[in-house]
C-alpha cells in the first residue's frame, strides 16, 4: 500500500512470512487514507478490523470485502489542500492472525520460594510451554497492540510468562504439599493451571489452548536429598545406602586420578566391593568366598570357622557371655575369676588419678584429659 497513490484503489491483503506475527497493520507506518471502494481480502486463518476516523468500524471474517470511506481519488486530495494534501479521513486495516501459536516458552527467571512439608522452605525453578490463539480480535488490539504496525509473539511472550509464573506460585502453594508428589501430577497440574489462567488470558482477547509443565527443579542440595530418599526406598537400609555412596565416591576418585596411583588402586577394588555389597545377606551357599567363612580367634589370632564356638587351636571360647573388666578376656558363664589375669571377674579397674591436677581419668590413660600432663 503506497502513500503516494492518488488515483488507484487499494487491494488490501497480508501474508505472514515469519509465522510469528499476531497482528499486522496496513499501512505499516503512519496513518492511511484508504479510498472509497478499496478491496479487502481476508484468508480463512485471519480476521480484519477496519478503523475509520480513529474508531473501529467493523470486524471482517474470511472473504472479499469492499471498504467505504469518504476518500475519493483525486477529489479528496484537492479537498485536502488546507491539510497539506493529507486527508483528515484516516483509515487503517488491522489483520489478525487467528492460527494457534505453539511452543511458546514459560519459566522462572529467578527461583521462587515454596514451603515444602518435608523439606521446609526451598526455592524452585519451573519450565514449560504453552499455546495461544486470538479469540477476540478487537479486544486484543485495543488492550495490547494499540497503534503498532506489527505485533509479534516475542512482544507478548515475556508478559504472559510473568502471568503464568504468578499463578503457578499460587497454585503450587494451595495444591501441593511436597515436591515429592510432583512427578505423578504433572498432567493434572498442567490442566488445572491452564483453567486458572483462562480468565487472565481472556482479558486480552486471548485463549490459552494448552499449557504443559516440562520440569520443576529444586536447588542441587534438595535434588541430592530427593535422590537419597529414592535410594532409601530401593535399599530400605541406611547401611547399604551408605556403602553404595562410599563406593560411588571411590569410583569417582579413581576416574579423576590420571596416574597409576591411588585412583588405579581404588578402581581395582571396586569389583570386589560391589560383589561383597550385593551378596550381603545371602545364604552362605550363594556366592560366598572361602574367606567369608572364616574369622580370627581373639586369643591366638588364627583363622577359624565363622560359626565356631571354640577355637580348634587354642580352645578359646568364641561366643561371648562376659568379658574380664581388667584384661578383656572372654569368660565362661558363671566364672568368678579371669583365667588370664586372675582378677575377680566382677572387679572393675581403678580410675587413673592425675598426680598434677587430681583429675580422674579413664583406666589405662597415659595423659590427663584436664591438664595434659603425662602420669
Amino acid at each position: 500500500m503506497s502513500s503516494n497513490n492518488l488515483v488507484f484503489l487499494e487491494n488490501l491483503e497480508w501474508f505472514d512470512e515469519t509465522g510469528n506475527e499476531l497482528v499486522h497493520r496496513l499501512p505499516e507506518t503512519g496513518s492511511g487514507d484508504i479510498k472509497y471502494g478499496a478491496q479487502l481480502t481476508i484468508r480463512e486463518s485471519q480476521a480484519g478490523v477496519f478503523f475509520y476516523k480513529g474508531k473501529a468500524v467493523e470486524v471482517f471474517g474470511p472473504g472479499r470485502h469492499t471498504l467505504q470511506t469518504g476518500n475519493i481519488p483525486i477529489l479528496t486530495k484537492i479537498a485536502a489542500l488546507p491539510w497539506g494534501l493529507s486527508s483528515p479521513l484516516r483509515a487503517e486495516v488491522y489483520f489478525i492472525n487467528l492460527k494457534i501459536f505453539t511452543n511458546l516458552k514459560w519459566g522462572t527467571r529467578d527461583p521462587v520460594a515454596f514451603k515444602d512439608s518435608s523439606l521446609g522452605l526451598i526455592r524452585l525453578r519451573a519450565f514449560g510451554v504453552f499455546d495461544i490463539q486470538i479469540i477476540q480480535p478487537l479486544l486484543f488490539i485495543n488492550s495490547l497492540v494499540g497503534t503498532q504496525g506489527m505485533f509479534t509473539t516475542a512482544e507478548i511472550e515475556e508478559y504472559l510468562n510473568r502471568v503464568i509464573i504468578s499463578r503457578f506460585n499460587d497454585y503450587m502453594g494451595e495444591s501441593i504439599d511436597s515436591i515429592f508428589n510432583l512427578p505423578a501430577r504433572y498432567d493434572e497440574l498442567s490442566t488445572e493451571l491452564a483453567e486458572r489462567l483462562q480468565n487472565d488470558f481472556s482479558r486480552f482477547g486471548l485463549g490459552l489452548n494448552q499449557l504443559y509443565i516440562t520440569s520443576v527443579t529444586p536447588p542441587p542440595e534438595v535434588q541430592k536429598a530427593i535422590d537419597d530418599k529414592s535410594r532409601m526406598g530401593v535399599f530400605k537400609d541406611m547401611n547399604k545406602l551408605m556403602q553404595m555412596k562410599a563406593a560411588m565416591a571411590m569410583e569417582k576418585a579413581s576416574e579423576a586420578d590420571t596416574g597409576a596411583g591411588m585412583g588405579t588402586g581404588l578402581g581395582l577394588m571396586m569389583p570386589a566391593m560391589f560383589a561383597q555389597y550385593f551378596t550381603a545377606g545371602m545364604n552362605p551357599a550363594q556366592g560366598k568366598t572361602r574367606e567369608q567363612f572364616e574369622s580370627l580367634c581373639s586369643e591366638c589370632h588364627n583363622k577359624i570357622p565363622v560359626n565356631a564356638k571354640f577355637c580348634p587351636l587354642c580352645g578359646h571360647q568364641q561366643i561371648i557371655f562376659k568379658k574380664c573388666e581388667n584384661c578383656g578376656k572372654n569368660l565362661t558363664p558363671g566364672a568368678k575369676f579371669c583365667s588370664r589375669c586372675g582378677n575377680p571377674a566382677d572387679e572393675k579397674p581403678k580410675a587413673a588419678i592425675c598426680t598434677n591436677c587430681g583429675k580422674e581419668n579413664l583406666p589405662g590413660a597415659t595423659f590427663c584429659d584436664q591438664c595434659g600432663e603425662k602420669y
